[in-house]
């Protein structure tokens, strides 16, 4: 199948009028310049390489979209998926937590997640996109060796993130804030949220040696599959050097500029929210992803919790990005396909997936198609497909 007159972009550069072939799920041909009889007419609408999703929150809330309300596991991946599609991510790794102590500690219990985890692994055939398992493990998560061992051994669990959300540090370094969150959302009074806080770093102070020790074997485990590890939350210096010789290859939404800086000095890969970089600053106040990605400390796009901001987020860095589209389109593609080991996929090249997006690239951008492993599977009406139709139609005739 040949799809022509494309913007394609490419890893390193733009092919202003091109076409490129599909054959048995993978790219099978690039040219500089339009084709005849092509089966698609891109009318200089965008073509990039489908976008690889390293960390989105969503799937809880496809579950349970309001409190205490629970819709069936297998109608929350669905709708997902096809979210996704439309956002034009081809693989997405859905971040599933191990934290019981949480706001949402009833979703992220070790039965729950675990539940969860095993869903999504045995819905991958049956979907519309890659989906993949993104497990985050609290450091105060006194079984998380033992859950890690049992999944990762097993095949389920393809990226681990350690993550430490006690009160006074990371995220939450403002404890009057986090008090006043606590008591509305679990309606309690301010000074019972502020004693909740305070037994929380309590309880770590006390674990603090035997935390370092297991978060050691976390990580070499991992190391023995083959299963990157992320930090999350890098707000010191300190942690950024902690996680970086426990193995961790990734910062997640470091916290600071300076521990942004320490992780590209030490080699770590940075990831950061798509919400963030479109709407220019972090809600939680924390460093601004245009401002990592100005000072060149930006590596990673992720949707987090908002999958449709994906695209958007990388035209508003295109403005700014030193090697323009490309650069900031490698964010969302190649970059996190090195950085998780997918050597497949990731850039329009050939012999790889063909995961695609076909979109516009005027305001916020719309993503028009999504193409998963050679098939198409969302379209909004805006391509014409007759012209596919009549040669399918003219080979089954022939034949």
């Amino acid at each position: 199948m040949w799809l022509s007159d494309f913007k394609i972009v490419l890893a390193d550069r733009v092919i202003d009028c091109g076409a490129l072939r599909i054959a048995d799920g993978l790219i099978a041909e690039i040219s500089e310049t339009p084709v005849a009889d092509a089966d698609i007419i891109g009318e200089g609408l965008l073509l990039l390489a489908g976008m690889i999703d390293m960390h989105g929150d969503m799937i809880e809330r496809e579950i349970e979209p309001r409190p205490g309300v629970r819709m069936p596991m297998d109608m929350g991946l669905r709708d997902l998926d096809m979210k996704l599609a439309t956002a034009g991510i081809t693989t997405a790794y859905a971040s599933l937590s191990f934290a019981p102590g949480s706001t949402y500690g009833h979703m992220r219990s070790y039965d729950f997640t675990s539940e969860m985890i095993r869903a999504v692994v045995a819905a991958r055939p049956h979907l519309l996109i890659d989906h993949r398992v993104h497990a985050r493990f609290e450091v105060t998560f006194p079984a998380a060796l033992s859950v890690v061992k049992e999944l990762v051994g097993e095949g389920a669990v393809d990226l681990v993130s350690l993550c430490d959300h006690t009160p006074g540090q990371g995220q939450y370094r403002d404890l009057d804030l986090q008090a006043a969150n606590i008591s509305k959302n679990k309606g309690i009074s301010l000074e019972a949220a502020a004693e909740q806080l305070q037994q929380r770093i309590r309880d770590k102070q006390e674990t603090a040696g035997d935390m370092r020790t297991t978060l050691g074997a976390i990580t070499q485990y991992c190391a023995m599959h083959g299963v990157p590890v992320a930090s999350h939350d890098d707000d010191t210096v300190e942690k950024v050097t902690l996680m970086d010789q426990l193995g961790a290859n990734i910062s997640e939404f470091p916290v600071t500029l300076e521990a942004a800086t320490e992780a590209r000095r030490r080699g770590m890969l940075t990831a950061m929210g798509a919400p963030n970089a479109l709407r220019g600053q972090s809600y939680s106040g924390n460093l601004s992803a245009r401002d990592a990605h100005a000072a060149g400390l930006l590596d990673l796009l992720a949707a987090d919790y908002h999958p449709s901001a994906m695209l958007p987020a990388v035209l508003v860095l295109a403005k700014t990005d030193p090697e323009g589209l490309p650069g900031a389109a490698r964010l969302t593609t190649l970059n996190p396909a090195r950085a998780l080991g997918l050597e497949d996929r990731g850039e329009i090249r050939v012999g790889l997936r063909a995961d695609l997006l076909v979109a516009s690239e005027t305001g916020m951008g719309q993503v028009h198609a999504t193409v998963s492993r050679g098939r198409f599977v969302h379209a909004d009406g805006t391509l014409d497909f007759s012209a596919a139709g009549r040669r399918h139609e003219h080979v089954i005739r022939m034949s």
